[in-house]
C-alpha cells in the first residue's frame, strides 16, 4: 500500500469548533491516527476563552502556555486540516436509511465578503463543539446603545483592548461574571460592582449541595479567591440578589435602575436604585448553539434548572443518537473549559476508532464525570427565576433584530388562530430577523408557552419547546454561494487556511504525539 492510500484509509474525523473542547478533540483524534479538519468561524482557534489581544493590538504572536503548545501541535500536524473563517451552514443526510454522519457543507471565508469558497465535507466521525452564546434576558432599555451582553464585553476588551466605559454596571447570573469583571479591570475599564442576581442563599445552597463533589476540584475554591480578592483590591462591590431591571438614556445608556429581588427574580418592591453609567454589561447565563445538533438529528435533553433548559443528549462515550456524531462542550451542558476539554478529548479519541478501552480513558471518563456533577451544581446555583417576565412593560423590546415589543407577542398570544409557533413568528417577526432567533428564540418561545397559560417555561419538564433552533440553513448563505459547484474538499494551496499555504502558523517540528488520549490541560482554568 502507497502512503497516498494507506492516508485515504485513515479515519477522516471533522471537528466543528476550535473553542477548548474542539481543540481537545482533534488534538484526541490525531493521537489515534484519524485525519482530522478542524472548522472554526474564527480568524484563531482557541474560541472565547482562549480569546488574545489581536497581534495587530500589540498581543502575543505565540507563547509557551499549554493552550499554545496544544494549538502548534494540532495545527502543525501533517494530518490536520485547520478551516479558519469557515462556517458550517448545512448539515445533509443524503439517504436517511443509511447510518453514519451527515455531509458537512461549509463556507470559507469572512462572512460579509465576497468569493467565499464552498466545499462538502464527507467524514466518518462528526464531532460537534460549537459552544455556546449569552443570553440577556430582555427589559426596558436593554436595547440602548452601550448595553453589552457580558461575552460580548469580555470579547472587546480581549481581543482589542478596548475599555468599553468609566461608570461600567455589572449584572446578571453565574460565575462567568467574574472573569468579565477581570478583563474590565486589567483593560482600565471604571467597573462600578458586579450584580448577582440570585439572593446568596440560593447561590450557596446550589454550590453546597453534595458538598464532598467539591474536593474534586480545589481549582476552584483558589481561582474563586484570586477573584474576590481582585475586586476587594480594585474596591469593587459584588452585591448578591440585585439586579438591572431597567436602562435608561437618550441615545446610549446613562442610567441604569437596580433592585433587589426574591429567589424567584421578582421585584421587591420600594428596592429601586439608580445607578449613572456609561456602559453596562448584562448575562444570565448561556445558550447552547443547537442549530447543527438538531440538523444533524440529534436528541436533546431537557434540563429543569439553570440558564439554559436544553442539551444535546450523549451517552458514556460522548455519542448522540446519530451513528458517527459526538457532542461535546457547551452544547451537552454548561459546566466551564476544562470540563469541555476532558469531553473533547474523550469524543476525538473514539470519534477518531481509538481502542475504547484505553486504560488512559480512566481518568478522561473520571474528570468528565466531575464536570457534569459541576454542571449540575452550577445550575442549581445560578437558575434564572420564573417571575423575570414581571420587568418587561408593553413597549419592552423583546426581539431587537426586528423591534418587536412585549405587546405584540402578547397580542399574539391571545389569538386563538396565531397558537402555533411559525404563526406566531410571521404574525410579530421575532425571529425573523439577522440573527434568525438565536438571540431571542429562546425568549420568545418561553413567554408564549407563559402567556397561553401552560406551565412556567413549557410543556415538557417545564421548559419551552426546541422550534427556535430548527432551522434548515444554520448560517446565512448566498443564492450565488449555494448555485456554485463546490470546491473539492482536499487542500488547495491558493487558499491562506490550508496548511500547505506558507501563512498557515505550523509547528516544523512536528512533535511527537501520545498514543493514547490525553486532556489537555491550563494553568488558569475558569469556570466560564
Amino acid at each position: 500500500m502507497t502512503a497516498a492510500s494507506r492516508e485515504d484509509a485513515r479515519r477522516h474525523v471533522v471537528v466543528v469548533g476550535a473553542g477548548p473542547a474542539g481543540l481537545a478533540a482533534a488534538a484526541a483524534a490525531l493521537a489515534a491516527g484519524a485525519r482530522v479538519t478542524l472548522v472554526d468561524a474564527a480568524e484563531r482557534p482557541g474560541g472565547q476563552y482562549h480569546r488574545t489581544l489581536a497581534e495587530e493590538f500589540g498581543g502575543p504572536h505565540d507563547g509557551g502556555s499549554p493552550f499554545a503548545r496544544l494549538r502548534r501541535r494540532v495545527l502543525g500536524h501533517p494530518r490536520c486540516t485547520w478551516r479558519a473563517e469557515t462556517s458550517v451552514w448545512a448539515l445533509e443526510r443524503p439517504d436517511p436509511e443509511q447510518p453514519g454522519p451527515p455531509l458537512v457543507h461549509t463556507l470559507t471565508g469572512p462572512a460579509d465578503g465576497n468569493g467565499r469558497r464552498r466545499r462538502v465535507l464527507t467524514p466518518d466521525a462528526l464531532v460537534l463543539a460549537p459552544g455556546a452564546h449569552d443570553r440577556v434576558l430582555p427589559f426596558p432599555g436593554w436595547d440602548l446603545p452601550g448595553v453589552y451582553a457580558a461575552g460580548a464585553a469580555q470579547a472587546l476588551v480581549k481581543g482589542e483592548r478596548l475599555v468599553i466605559g468609566d461608570a461600567v454596571l455589572l449584572a446578571g447570573t453565574g460565575p462567568f461574571l467574574l472573569p468579565v469583571a477581570a478583563s474590565l479591570l486589567a483593560a482600565g475599564a471604571g467597573l462600578r460592582e458586579v450584580l448577582e442576581a440570585n439572593p446568596a442563599a440560593t447561590v450557596a445552597r446550589g454550590w453546597a449541595r453534595r458538598p464532598w463533589e467539591l474536593t474534586a476540584q480545589p481549582g476552584k475554591a483558589a481561582e474563586l479567591a484570586r477573584y474576590a480578592a481582585l475586586l476587594a483590591r480594585h474596591r469593587v462591590p459584588y452585591r448578591t440578589g440585585r439586579t438591572v431591571i431597567e436602562a435608561r438614556g437618550e441615545g446610549r445608556v446613562e442610567e441604569a435602575v437596580t433592585a433587589r429581588l426574591r429567589p424567584d427574580w421578582s421585584v421587591v418592591p420600594g428596592t429601586e436604585r439608580t445607578v449613572a453609567v456609561d456602559a453596562l454589561c448584562v448575562g444570565h447565563g448561556f445558550s447552547p448553539q443547537l442549530e447543527l445538533p438538531l440538523a444533524a438529528g440529534c436528541t436533546l435533553l431537557r434540563i429543569p434548572a439553570g440558564p439554559a433548559g436544553e442539551f444535546v443528549a450523549v451517552d458514556g462515550d460522548q455519542l448522540t443518537g446519530v451513528p458517527g456524531v459526538y457532542a461535546a462542550g457547551e452544547i451537552t451542558g454548561i459546566a466551564g473549559a476544562p470540563a469541555a476539554r476532558t469531553e473533547g478529548a474523550l469524543a476525538g479519541w473514539l470519534a477518531a476508532g481509538g481502542d475504547p478501552a484505553a486504560p488512559a480513558l480512566r481518568r478522561v471518563r473520571r474528570n468528565r464525570d466531575r464536570g457534569r456533577a459541576f454542571a449540575a451544581r452550577l445550575a442549581a446555583a445560578h437558575p434564572v427565576g420564573a417571575a423575570w417576565p414581571g420587568w418587561l412593560r408593553p413597549e419592552t423590546v423583546v426581539c431587537r433584530c426586528e423591534e418587536t415589543d412585549y405587546a405584540a407577542l402578547c397580542r399574539a398570544a391571545a389569538d386563538e388562530a396565531g397558537a402555533a409557533p411559525r404563526v406566531t413568528k410571521l404574525a410579530t417577526r421575532a425571529g425573523l430577523g439577522p440573527c434568525q432567533a438565536r438571540i431571542c428564540g429562546p425568549t420568545v418561545a418561553e413567554l408564549t408557552t407563559r402567556l397561553r397559560g401552560a406551565p412556567p417555561g413549557g410543556p415538557a419538564e417545564g421548559l419551552p419547546p426546541a422550534a427556535p433552533h430548527r432551522r434548515p440553513l444554520a448560517q446565512p448563505i448566498r443564492l450565488g454561494e449555494l448555485a456554485r459547484t463546490p470546491d473539492a474538499p482536499d487542500t488547495d494551496p491558493t487558499d491562506p487556511t490550508d496548511p500547505s499555504h506558507p501563512s498557515h502558523p505550523t509547528d516544523p517540528s512536528h512533535p511527537s504525539e501520545p498514543s493514547h488520549p490525553s486532556e489537555p490541560t491550563d494553568s488558569k482554568e475558569s469556570t466560564a
